[in-house]
């Protein structure tokens, strides 16, 4: 399979990044999906205005963040866009338990403004563009580690179109930066998560369409405590479950535990 990753600077800020200054250097560090790169963002600053407690966030793909706690990582938390990650640490004995559902993911086409490509759910005019050269490079995440590139490569399968597109393939080291690649003017377009189209950032930079959930795996989103997690970590797993946390992944278009799309 055709593998290439392009860096190109613009659209997100780095996602393994030093905390903010305004974070107590001993907070606990959470590392969780790049999908998540904007909703718990947000429940990270109601969080400490709620509570007054603090955590440290880290985005990422969530395959390098299992390798990461296999090697040791001094990470109290763990926040994947796959439960199986969950379920391996678990039987691994790194983490307290096999963690909880917090939220099922969607994946979506996007199109930058200006782009020949339309956002189309039903990806028929991709396979068009892609039979008539309209499109020359597409981005998704990286399948061999990032969940929702898995999800997006399932999802061309299913609809007939990865031989034709796999050689046109821009990879992001994870879906937060598949979307930059795709908006940037670099690629037609891409299929990203739903959580990062409808941030302000991203949604400004183009049009998007929601892929029918059918056409891949589900995307189901694991959370858990590691081994050496502290007072505020356990905290925030409690407040991942309260009402504030729920509404404002709804509101990024997460399918949430006890409810339906």
């Amino acid at each position: 399979m055709f593998r290439r990753i392009i860096a190109v600077f613009g659209l997100f800020a780095a996602l393994i990044a030093t905390p903010s200054p305004t974070v107590a250097q001993g907070a606990p560090v959470v590392v969780a999906a790049a999908d998540l790169q904007f909703a718990l963002t947000e429940i990270a600053d109601a969080f400490k205005r709620e509570t007054k407690r603090e955590v440290r966030l880290t985005f990422g793909s969530s395959g390098n963040f299992f390798r990461q706690i296999q090697q040791g990582a001094p990470f109290q938390m763990y926040l994947s866009a796959d439960e199986q990650f969950i379920f391996d640490l678990a039987d691994k004995g790194l983490t307290v338990d096999r963690g909880k559902l917090y939220a099922v993911g969607r994946i979506v086409i996007i199109a930058p403004h200006g782009s020949p490509l339309k956002a189309d759910g039903t990806l028929a005019d991709l396979k068009a563009g892609l039979a008539d050269g309209r499109v020359k490079k597409f981005a998704i995440a990286n399948p061999e580690h990032a969940p929702y590139g898995r999800r997006a490569e399932e999802t061309l399968r299913h609809l007939g179109l990865w031989d034709a597109v796999k050689d046109k393939l821009v990879l992001g080291e994870n879906v937060s930066q598949a979307a930059q690649f795709a908006t940037a003017g670099g690629a037609q377009g891409g299929i990203i998560a739903y959580s990062l189209a409808l941030s302000e950032s991203v949604s400004k930079l183009g049009a998007y369409a929601l892929i029918d959930d059918k056409t891949h795996q589900p995307l189901r989103q694991q959370m858990v405590l590691l081994k050496n997690a502290g007072e505020n970590a356990k905290a925030f797993y409690a407040y991942m479950q309260s009402p504030s946390a729920r509404a404002i992944m709804r509101r990024y278009g997460f399918v949430l535990p006890g409810e339906s799309s």
